[in-house]
């Protein structure tokens, strides 16, 4: 028997109401045949967000909104020499408002 990778929505909460009712992972993964380690991530995921909904997005979290993502490419292709931090410091006083980008999230080159 070939083994799933993913479930779908009704497959998901009776996964949640399986464990919830005190079975194992293990036994879970058997009885709807997907790996344990779906399973596990679905668990995961339920308890950390109370909803077992597939995420749809990959990689880093969207921080910016799409206004400021719309200021900052303007920045950009009108100052092409700036760096990252700085595009944000001139996006701020061409606005008059903050633009919040954290520096961790952005790019530094010299």
């Amino acid at each position: 028997m070939s083994r799933k990778n993913h479930l779908h929505d009704e497959m998901r909460w009776r996964t949640v109401a399986m464990f919830q009712a005190g079975a194992r992972q293990s036994a879970i993964a058997r009885e709807l045949n997907v790996k344990r380690s779906v399973i596990h991530r679905l668990w995961n995921h339920y308890q950390r967000y109370q909803n077992v909904s597939r995420r749809l997005a990959s990689g880093r979290r969207k921080i910016t909104t799409t206004a400021d993502d719309r200021i900052l490419l303007q920045c950009a292709r009108r100052r092409r020499t700036l760096t990252g931090l700085t595009i944000t410091g001139v996006a701020a006083l061409c606005c008059c408002r903050k633009v919040h980008v954290p520096a961790n999230c952005v790019a530094q080159t010299a």
